[in-house]
């Protein structure tokens, strides 16, 4: 199945240049672009793409409020990779805990642009996740150790986010716990709707913040 994607980012030449990496292995098409975050919501609306790649720093509406608009207004939101020049930016840290699903930087190279937005749309694993610890495990958040505190995790859940932090997949926790995957998905499902978390990049984020390692 091809993967749809939707590239914002107010700068051409990087959105031309995305599109030609992404569009060269034909298992990637660009529905749309956009050079600014208001027009984000209406070519979400119209194109329904899998992915958007969204840059976080425009200088009218910029990505974060981007973010926010299309996962308030979109029933049913695509994923969200936000685009950086440094991951360890206040801005990726921000639009992780708004929402978006991963991040992808600029200088990477094409193969790995492919890959990571074929695991933002196809799979449980996250992107980067030693880089997210590091941005996440700096900020001390009392809202989230009282976000962990209520949720209450069975030792068990307790067992399943560590593993999610550490970037295992499913699968890669079934095969440490000696669990079934479908089991797997049912503890995952559980600290989702526990921790408030829209996905797995969420729940990681409130975990280190919150001082869980």
């Amino acid at each position: 199945m091809t993967i749809s994607a939707l590239l914002v980012d107010d700068d051409e030449l990087v959105r031309v240049g995305l599109r030609a990496i992404l569009e060269a292995g034909g298992e990637i098409s660009v529905v749309g672009e956009a050079s600014d975050g208001a027009q984000v919501v209406p070519l979400v609306r119209e194109k329904s793409p899998d992915v958007v790649l969204m840059d976080v720093r425009m200088p009218r509406v910029d990505g974060l409020a981007a973010i926010r608009a299309v996962l308030a207004d979109i029933a049913e939101p695509p994923k969200i990779l936000v685009l950086t020049t440094f991951e360890l930016d206040d801005y990726v840290h921000e639009a992780l805990r708004c929402g978006a699903h991963g991040f992808l930087l600029k200088r990477a190279r094409p193969a790995q642009i492919v890959q990571a937005v074929q695991m933002i749309v196809g799979s449980e694993t996250l992107l980067f996740p030693e880089a997210i610890r590091q941005m996440a495990s700096t900020r001390s958040n009392p809202e989230a150790r009282a976000t962990v505190r209520r949720a209450m995790l069975t030792e068990r859940e307790s067992e399943v986010l560590r593993l999610i932090c550490a970037g295992m997949s499913n699968k890669e926790i079934a095969g440490r716990l000696y669990l079934g995957v479908e089991t797997v998905k049912t503890h995952v499902g559980s600290v989702l709707a526990k921790l408030g978390a829209r996905d797995r990049t969420q729940a990681v984020i409130t975990a280190y913040e919150a001082g869980i390692r």
